[in-house]
């Protein structure tokens, strides 16, 4: 294990990590493994950000994000590093449904966030209209998309705006809680941004798309749970953190950082820090006043980061009462243009095994609600999301079992979106950082909102500290 000593001490660089969500103490574990002594600083009154686990009769759930995008290794590696190797599983199943024109309609297969290869991979979702507006791509010229386009005005301008409307949409949403037609494609679906420069058919692109990744498959599961919940995983590297040394701060809100010859000075609650480097693993609001004073450039373009709110209600069921009303598979998405209530319904114990093992007798089904600019549903009582769930579950499933228990979690500004442009956003967010010594950021505002992206982010900021050597941290591990 390297270890680092800060130039001309003699001691380990001490670092202040701003924000315990999973970037930062991602960020913390790195820098402890790097050779630097952490304090860990979170203004609220626990760990994990994003993530938390919880229970509803009797059985531990998720409360927030529920799954790791395991193709991407990060997650699931600092999950194995943190003792949870054992614990990581596949879903049980992995069919979904979209709740679409009346009807529960199998997930199609063969698209890209619901862009598909051919029109047929769409059959039964589309309309006949909408299906041959689809094979019309081949036939048109070139949509040029310059430095970024939004994922729906350029899908739709190539396959027309049903697929958008009933496909692109709640599958985005379901990642951004946001707004296909506002949202980067350069940003949120890089790989479909690079068929659309390189080819002039969308279709085809995809096609070729899919033909590489065929040509090179990857056997393993697309998505990871761990059985507990994967709010588990901040907590368990908030374990490994403590075991290394590092130390983390509750209800500790960093204000007053500034920076002078000897080092930074913040204030986490009532405590003063000194620190040699700081990484910043706060969302952007927060983000944005800590640098306020340090890094004013840096502040100014996150305050222009804006988020959505959204709630999952967490609902359980005796299955004996349940089972048989629900219909096979994990779940389903909700196109907005439908005029529903609830964006996605996850039937968590048929997804997720050990949920289903913890109690056998119960069924675990939870709702989401509220997107981008659409919080009026979050102005209702958690009673009153809990009854339009139930509505919505009813005219979609036939499920009319009464619930045993319920939880509402409302996540406000939860997910920040990326609209057109945000690229060009972070890039001049992380110049501003950048030209600041001892100085990073990371966390979903930036690179990714998914678990594996806002890790990778944390790497990336130690990697750009373990470039200075006056801090001596070193850049491998």
């Amino acid at each position: 294990m390297p270890t680092g000593t800060h130039h001309g001490s003699g001691r380990p660089p001490h670092v202040l990590v701003v924000g315990a969500g999973v970037a930062g103490l991602a960020a913390a574990h790195r820098l402890l493994r790097r050779g630097a002594t952490v304090t860990v600083a979170e203004a609220s009154g626990r760990v994990g950000g994003k993530l938390l686990p919880g229970e509803i009769a009797g059985v531990r759930v998720d409360l927030g994000a529920e799954s790791l995008l395991a193709r991407r290794p990060e997650a699931v590696e600092l999950a194995r590093e943190a003792g949870l190797a054992d614990d990581l599983q596949p879903p049980a199943t992995a069919t979904a449904a979209l709740w679409t024109r009346g009807a529960l309609r199998p997930m199609p297969k063969g698209h890209v966030m619901g862009v598909p290869g051919t029109a047929d991979a769409l059959a039964g979702v589309l309309s006949d209209e909408g299906l041959r507006r689809v094979a019309r791509d081949a036939e048109l010229p070139r949509t040029e998309v310059g430095e970024d386009v939004a994922v729906g005005e350029y899908v739709a301008e190539r396959l027309g705006r049903e697929v958008v409307d009933r496909l692109v949409e709640p599958l985005l949403g379901g990642v951004y809680a946001g707004d296909a037609y506002r949202i980067s494609m350069r940003a949120a679906v890089p790989q479909l941004f690079d068929v659309a420069r390189a080819c002039t058919s969308l279709t085809e692109g995809v096609r070729a798309l899919q033909e590489r990744t065929a040509a090179n498959p990857n056997t393993g599961p697309v998505f990871a749970g761990i059985a507990g919940g994967v709010g588990r995983l901040p907590l368990a590297v908030a374990d490994a953190v403590r075991s290394r040394g590092g130390e983390i701060l509750l209800n500790a809100p960093v204000t007053a950082l500034r920076r002078d010859a000897d080092g930074w000075h913040a204030l986490a609650g009532d405590r003063p820090v000194r620190a040699d480097a700081v990484v910043v693993a706060a969302p952007a609001a927060a983000a944005a006043a800590v640098l306020r004073e340090a890094a004013p450039g840096a502040a100014a373009g996150l305050d222009g980061v804006e988020y959505a709110s959204m709630a999952l209600i967490t609902l359980a069921f005796r299955r004996a009462e349940a089972d048989a009303q629900l219909p096979e598979g994990s779940g389903f998405l909700v196109p907005p243009v439908d005029g529903r209530t609830i964006k996605a319904s996850t039937f968590a114990s048929r997804k997720w095994g050990w949920i289903a093992d913890e109690d056998p007798g119960v069924l675990v089904v939870r709702t989401s609600v509220g997107r981008y600019r659409d919080t009026a549903i979050l102005g209702r009582s958690d009673q009153e999301l809990v009854e339009v769930s139930r509505h919505d579950l009813r005219e979609a499933t036939g499920l009319t079992a009464e619930p045993i228990a319920t939880t509402v979690t409302r996540w406000n500004d939860g997910l920040p979106q990326y609209p057109v442009g945000h690229h060009t956003r972070v890039a001049r967010i992380r110049e501003h950082v950048a030209a600041v010594p001892g100085l990073a950021v990371c966390g979903a505002a930036y690179d990714g909102v998914g678990v594996p992206a806002t890790i990778a982010s944390a790497y990336a900021a130690v990697d750009a500290l373990g470039a200075d050597p006056v801090l001596g941290l070193g850049t491998g591990e």
